[in-house]
């Protein structure tokens, strides 16, 4: 689990602007028609429309992509009855998720108001605004009046996502477990521990997939739910049992699943060790299970376990199920989400767990052997893979099931329209640091003594994305740490100054290379007095496995001392930069932007492959416009006949890979203009998303504009071609930037040592 740091916490939530949400106009709004368009009295004009046609209000307003995320804050996380405003950087947090997997907006309500039915009246009233309502962090009993009132007076989706996600989540991991074990769900003895919304919803959902009455026993604080028992809940009474169960000890012996909703560590390993063989545990409560992972698996090793953590297998995470719900049934105008829906969901996710797992998702986890079985119930939570299959099994219940307002009859329409309405790859990051992870490496920062690299050394030593060592003056960035109270205590830290005799030999070193080109001994000793240098220099000799610089140097003091010590790939005539643009429309790459001022064409060619090589590693597929001001031939000029000349060249060399130009810019993203006017283009099916500019000034100028104004995050620059990993900092970086280029230059050395243990 990731460790997060209080002071971190904080300065997350209230930097720049305080919260995590905003609202952006999603039209233009830059002239007086604009405004009079948007407002008076152009505004009259949607508004009669509606008037006469109340559906008409997902023609013209956002109503059909927006959710709700409402509480009263009476149960958030494990904080419990904290109240409405301090539940507030939740449910934006809950906005976030919604609108990073699956494209939905969310405006977040947070109530004060402890009467359900005052409750209830108040989000009812809110119909007219939203497409769907997420119930969130209200607790028992009364969540289950509310969400039961809500969904009978309501005429869009309602859930309450602390039951039915979890519900909907541990299903299709049931159903995976169940098939692995050979056990019928109709026969199995499953037990509760904890008896909650989460755990009543999972126990009712199980019921609907065939599970008997009979053979569930739930038990909370006070021991088996018992039909004798004084004062229960209602809400309980399905579950209540005669049997002769008064302990959770009791319950379990004989159990073939247990499901944890409850409390770490109530689960023995003595009371384990009484259920049936082949025994199937949920250990959900977090973040600390029921039963330890390891503890679990050494008591029995014929368990088939799943928590609610992400650093174990089968994590049953909500992320797989809600935005994708609420995507369905919002794209087909659901009237509710109903249990159709639900058992659609479950079993898409079950299905795909048993599909071939993507390379993309393979590398973003470190692990290329998964596949179905017992280490792999359910989809990981970075398959690009679910919006897809999830969102579509949903809309396609409600549409069966006649509770869909809009049918769809085009599923692979709309399957593409998904993928185009989040990006597929708006993931990137994520999987880029999970892979680190996975595999982290040594990381030398030649510019230690700055605050900014040492808080990114903080977290990537406590993210494990790699080892962290620093360059510098020892004394002054300890002292540095501790007058900003960070921890570094995992960190190496070297003072090349002190250390002669490794400045010497590492001089010696450069002498050797460079001695036909001026460099002496003295001078080779000379410059390992920079921390650059030096810092190449361990790279080249195994002391580290990647330099990271440019912090506060100009790009080419950087590159100079790497290729002098380091030196670039035999087969590359030259070195280039490269960034991953991420915005709106998808994840984009540029090159380069950094090194060429003007390359010819062949070292065009060169700067393709190296490009189309990286952002395969990345686990994409590249599609690569050469660009120009012309579009095939349309403009004459030394740029076009350059871009051509590379297109055609390119496509000689890399015949597998998807090359077009010379092509502008706008031109190789918009697909429907290239269909239209260059039907015989490589990228009229797809759009472009490398593009390799003629020259340095262009390439620079665009991404940098992208990132200013365009609303773009840019990470990079991606440094291509060296003999060994070497990575160059945005001048002025910031930590987050600094963090994600260290992430690269592990997965560049990863890839460096596994091609050199071939």
């Amino acid at each position: 689990m990731s460790k997060i740091r209080k002071e971190d916490a904080l300065n997350y939530h209230s930097m720049g602007k305080p919260g995590k949400i905003e609202v952006i106009p999603t039209k233009m709004l830059s002239t007086q028609n604009d405004l009079a368009l948007a407002y008076s009295p152009g505004v009259a004009e949607p508004c009669k429309e509606i008037a006469n046609n109340i559906d008409d209000v997902y023609k013209y307003t956002a109503k059909g992509n927006l959710v709700g995320v409402i509480t009263n804050g009476t149960a958030v996380l494990g904080l419990g009855n904290i109240g409405p405003d301090a539940s507030k950087p939740v449910m934006e947090g809950k906005g976030v998720l919604f609108k990073k997997f699956a494209g939905l907006d969310c405006f977040d309500i947070e109530i004060n108001c402890l009467d359900p039915d005052q409750f209830v009246n108040i989000v009812a009233s809110l119909e007219p605004t939203f497409g769907g309502i997420n119930l969130e962090d209200i607790k028992a009993p009364e969540c289950f009046y509310i969400e039961q009132e809500l969904r009978r007076r309501m005429n869009i989706p309602v859930m309450h996502d602390d039951q039915h996600g979890t519900a909907i989540i541990s299903s299709s991991a049931l159903l995976n477990a169940l098939e692995l074990v050979n056990k019928n769900i109709e026969d199995v003895k499953i037990v509760f521990s904890g008896a909650g919304a989460a755990a009543l919803a999972c126990a009712k959902l199980y019921v609907a997939l065939g599970a008997k009455y009979t053979n569930i026993i739930m038990s909370d604080v006070d021991g088996v739910i018992r039909k004798d028992r004084f004062n229960l809940n209602p809400t309980h009474m399905d579950f209540a049992t005669y049997q002769p169960y008064f302990s959770l000890a009791e319950a379990i012996v004989g159990a073939d699943v247990f499901v944890g909703l409850s409390v770490g560590n109530i689960l023995k390993p003595e009371m384990l060790l009484t259920m049936a063989p082949q025994p199937i545990v949920f250990a959900l409560a977090n973040p600390t299970p029921e039963i330890d992972y390891e503890l679990a698996i050494n008591t029995r090793n014929d368990i088939i376990l799943a928590t609610g953590r992400s650093d174990h297998p089968n994590q049953v995470n909500n992320v797989l199920g809600f935005p994708y719900i609420f995507r369905g049934a919002l794209d087909v105008r659901a009237t509710e989400i109903n249990e159709a829906m639900k058992l659609g969901a479950t079993r898409a996710l079950a299905a795909l767990a048993k599909e071939p797992v993507p390379d993309m998702v393979n590398k973003a986890y470190g692990d290329d052997k998964i596949s179905f079985g017992k280490n792999y119930l359910i989809p990981k939570p970075l398959d690009p893979r679910l919006i897809t299959v999830v969102s579509t099994a949903v809309a396609k219940a409600a549409c069966e099931s006649g509770v869909a307002k809009l049918v769809i009859t085009d599923w692979e329409q709309y399957e593409l329209e998904l993928q185009q309405r989040i990006g597929i790859d708006q993931k990137l990051v994520n999987r880029i640091m999970n892979i680190a992870k996975r595999n982290p490496q040594r990381v030398v920062f030649a510019e230690a003594e700055n605050i900014k690299i040492l808080k990114a050394a903080q977290f990537i030593q406590d993210e494990g994305v790699a080892h962290p060592i620093l360059l510098g003056n020892i004394a002054e960035i300890k002292n540095l740490a501790s007058e900003y109270k960070l921890d570094i205590s995992g960190c190496e830290i070297i003072d090349n100054l002190s250390n002669e005799s490794q400045m010497r030999h590492f001089g010696q070193l450069l002498y050797e290379k460079r001695k036909r080109k001026g460099v002496t001994p003295e001078e080779g000793f000379r410059l390992m007095h920079d921390k650059n240098y030096f810092g190449a220099a361990m790279v080249e000799t195994g002391l580290a496995d990647a330099l990271i610089s440019g912090l506060t140097k100009d790009y080419p003091k950087i590159i100079l001392p790497a290729l002098q010590v380091i030196g670039a790939e035999k087969e590359i005539s030259r070195v280039a930069g490269m960034y991953i643009i991420s915005s709106t429309k998808g994840t984009f790459f540029f090159a380069d932007t950094t090194v060429n001022i003007n390359p010819t064409a062949e070292e065009l060619v060169d700067i393709v492959g190296l490009a189309a090589r990286t952002v395969q590693t990345l686990g994409i597929e590249p599609r690569i416009a050469i660009l120009s001001y012309s579009n095939f031939g349309s403009s004459k000029g030394e740029i076009p006949e350059k871009a051509a000349k590379v297109a055609k060249l390119a496509n000689e060399r890399y015949p597998n890979l998807l090359i077009d130009g010379d092509i502008q810019a706008d031109v190789a993203v918009n697909i429907e203009l290239q269909q239209e006017n260059y039907p015989f283009s490589e990228l009229a099916e797809k759009g472009a998303n490398t593009f390799i500019f003629p020259d340095l000034a262009s390439g620079n100028i665009g991404y940098k504009l992208l990132q200013a104004i365009g609303g773009a995050e840019a990470i990079g620059p991606i440094l291509m071609g060296m003999k060994k990993p070497v990575h160059v900092l945005q001048l002025g970086s910031s930590v987050r930037e600094i963090v994600n280029m260290v992430a690269i230059a592990v997965l560049d050395a990863q890839l460096y040592k596994n091609k050199n243990q071939i």
